[in-house]
């Protein structure tokens, strides 16, 4: 039977997927693809039915007493995903919105996330294989229960099955009151909850769900028509907020087993190093302390209680031998411009003909700049394990459920399905929690300690551990043609590529160091995604230039987009001032291809008030789309002495047509603020392996009092909804920067905006 390994992709080529496996000789490559196209693919629902339950599908099961318990197996981090794929079941079904309740997905090929799968693992060679192509990332996907949560793929991916199970419940619950009533099942329907005939018969939807189960779906499944008490655009309630607002939702640190103890852990510098000695002596008077546990590359303090662990640590003062240089600020900045004359760049986009346009003309060039940002989530990274002669169970929150249950085994030299894992809401993540190794690290510690661990990392270990977001050197040409219009664009973009070090790192089990090595001299459209200009431009390139900058880097909000928006919407504005035209009237010229981005521009130009973009007006603008979501932001903007205040920010999207409009609105406003921390701070400089700073207050992030009116504007849209979490997020820092300009007269060419001093 052929396989793909998960364990040890071929990352030079295809990022996860052996592309000699698949390629050598068309032979070879038909014969994998017979043989899986012969490999049993039918895959039940693996789920616990409690007493009284039924099992309906993957997606649902209904108990006794009537209540809908939705199963999600997208990892909740504040985005509302656990509201949004209920309620488009809830809709299809016809359920009572108060019947609702939740649970967490366990991992099965039914829940793989083939659409981030596909933008992850893309690659030349699939896209020369066309539809052959995307169906081998889709089997691998699901065959090895890629269950992932990230780049705002949740509702793309999921919405049309919770539609398929909301509909193929409600019709084997409309046969099973048929049958008790003696009438076609085409005649009934579930109102507001209630299974009825259309006339006086009613039945609560908990009396059949045990006698729904026996009977046979159609070939086709019939949708729900109409509007009229449909939950579908409804500004429904969270479900999670009630329990957020008591107490009662648990998170890692709320977990309390019995005979728990508590962890703190040091993992050295930045980069390959080794744990070479601690005073032990020492972290022994601490009450309360319990043990020191030593691994390769790290220490792990365990204690009665978490304040005593940390505290044991400090006083134990570990030291590491650091293999290869320091990664620090300088060495980042120089080996971005180092990669501009090396040998790994390579162009991955073009269009028409730049050099004839360039040759002999004046053009504008730029040099712009990025330093990585940090995620900076409220809780930091954590998990609680539990190891018996019978297996291990591990409690934590994690947005890659099936390769952390994989790396945990494999760490304990257990089977995959000796190890259960139990998914947690994370307290934010931004796509730190796609990494797993907090998890592995309380498993080792439980099984060290025959007892129950809760690990938990201290702020200052979350910073300097943290796996941030790529920084960027980028060179941007242009050339302006008679009309105002540019006539050709280059973009030259230095970047290590942050989402081929992760993949490495939780599919491949990689070190950060090795992941780092790995991805140095490998260009890929992951790391310029955004780059290709939205606007109707003849003749334009983008060439990305790989490089190691000794920073391990991770999946973030936004990826690439976030330096890649700030490029290209910062130099469009310069160019506009260039052409001696106002920067909206600039951009519209060119948007005429693209007209859901053009209005989304208009009107936050409208409802702004823009100015034009006069000196001294405080206003910017900026236009971005990705994933088929489109946004405009406008704000106002002001320094007062070395302070930036951003008194307004208005948003205009079109992100399709949306399940619950209030929970768009609410993660395009975390995104304006997740930019605006973004271009104000959310990076720390680097010396000697180290951070500079962990202090949260000591990162000039963004106070409310920094921020002024936020107004977000739904475009109304028919099209499919797409995903918001990631959208806003880039737009806010090029617009702050061409709000700056009106200000000062000055453009800003790097983020932070104010510096990382």
């Amino acid at each position: 039977m052929a396989r793909i390994s998960r364990k040890k992709p071929d990352l030079a080529n295809s990022r996860g997927v052996n592309r000699r496996t698949l390629l050598v000789g068309g032979g070879a490559a038909a014969g994998l693809l017979l043989a899986w196209g012969v490999w049993p693919r039918n895959y039940r629902p693996n789920l616990n039915a409690g007493s009284g339950e039924t099992v309906v599908n993957a997606f649902l099961k209904i108990d006794r007493s009537g209540q809908i318990i939705v199963i999600v197996p997208q990892t909740e981090t504040g985005q509302g995903v656990t509201t949004v794929l209920p309620q488009i079941l809830a809709d299809e079904l016809g359920a009572d919105w108060r019947t609702i309740a939740v649970q967490s997905a366990p991992i099965s090929p039914l829940y793989a996330n083939t659409l981030l799968a596909h933008e992850w693992l893309a690659s030349d060679w699939t896209r020369l294989m066309g539809d052959a192509g995307d169906w081998v990332i889709g089997q691998y996907a699901t065959r090895n229960a890629l269950m992932l949560t990230g780049g705002g793929t949740s509702v793309p991916m999921f919405r049309d099955a919770y539609r398929e199970a909301g509909a193929a419940a409600r019709v084997l619950l409309c046969k099973a009151a048929a049958a008790r009533w003696g009438i076609a099942w085409e005649s009934c329907d579930i109102q507001d909850g209630l299974l009825t005939d259309g006339a006086e018969r009613r039945l609560k939807i908990g009396e059949v769900a045990g006698d729904a189960a026996k009977f046979d779906l159609p070939d086709i499944l019939p949708f729900r028509q109409g509007q009229d008490g449909r939950l579908s655009g409804q500004d429904l309630p969270r479900l999670d907020t009630p329990s957020k607002i008591d107490g009662s939702h648990n998170f890692t640190a709320d977990i309390r087993l019995p005979d728990m103890v508590y962890a703190s852990i040091r993992q050295g510098p930045i980069g390959d190093a080794i744990l070479a000695g601690l005073d032990e002596r020492s972290a022994s008077g601490v009450t309360g302390f319990l043990r020191l546990v030593r691994r390769e590359r790290w220490v792990a303090a365990v204690a009665s209680n978490w304040w005593a662990a940390n505290k044991a640590l400090d006083l134990a003062d570990p030291v590491f031998t650091l293999h290869g240089k320091p990664v620090s600020s300088e060495g980042i900045d120089d080996a971005l411009e180092a990669a501009f004359s090396g040998s790994a760049g390579r162009r991955l986009y073009a269009q028409g003909d730049l050099l004839p346009v360039f040759e002999g003309a004046t053009i504008l060039a730029s040099e712009y700049q990025v330093d990585a940002g940090l995620h900076l989530a409220i809780e930091p990274m954590g998990a609680t394990a539990r190891v018996t002669d019978d297996g291990a169970e591990v409690w934590m929150a994690t947005q890659a459920p099936g390769l952390a249950r994989a790396a945990i085994a494999d760490a304990l030299g257990l089977s995959e399905g000796a190890v259960t894992l139990y998914p947690l809401h994370a307290g934010g993540s931004f796509g730190r929690r796609m990494d797993w190794d907090a998890g592995v690290q309380a498993a080792l510690l439980a099984r060290e300690m025959g007892r129950p661990v809760q690990l938990l990392w201290s702020r200052l270990e979350d910073v300097i551990q943290d796996r941030p977001s790529a920084p960027a050197h980028a060179r941007m040409a242009a050339k302006l043609g008679r009309n105002g219009a540019i006539e050709g664009w280059l973009a030259k973009v230095a970047v290590p590529c942050a989402m081929s070090q992760t993949w490495a790192r939780i599919a491949d089990g990689a070190l950060p160091h090795e992941a780092m090595a790995g991805a140095a001299d490998k260009a890929t459209r992951l790391a310029v995604a955004g780059m290709a200009p939205p606007y109707a431009i003849p003749n334009w390139a983008i060439d990305h230039y790989p490089t190691d900058v000794g920073l391990p880097l991770g999946f973030t909000r936004g990826n690439a987009h976030m330096h890649s928006a700030f490029f290209t919407e910062s130099f469009v504005d310069e160019l506009a001032h260039l052409a001696g035209m106002e920067a909206m009237s600039f951009r519209i010229q060119m948007l005429g291809g693209n007209p859901r981005l053009a209005h989304c521009l208009s009107t936050a130009a409208a409802m702004g008030g823009w100015q034009g973009g006069i000196a001294a007006s405080g206003q910017g603008i900026a236009a971005h789309m990705m994933d088929g979501a489109y946004g405009a932001v406008l704000v106002e903007a002001a320094m007062s002495g070395d302070r930036l205040n951003v008194n307004r920010i208005i948003a205009a999207v079109d992100v399709g047509d949306q399940v619950n409009p209030d929970i768009a609105r609410q993660q395009i406003e975390g995104g304006l603020i997740y930019g605006l921390a973004y271009a104000m701070g959310a990076s720390v400089p680097y010396q000697r392996g180290m951070p500079r700073r962990a202090i949260l207050g000591r990162m000039n992030l963004p106070r409310l009092g920094d921020i002024g009116e936020v107004t977000v504007e739904l475009i109304r849209s028919t099209a499919d909804p797409a995903g918001v979490s990631d959208l806003a997020a880039p737009l806010v820092a090029p617009a702050i920067a061409n709000a700056l300009f009106t200000w000062t007269g000055q453009r800003l060419r790097s983020l932070p905006l104010l510096g990382t001093t």
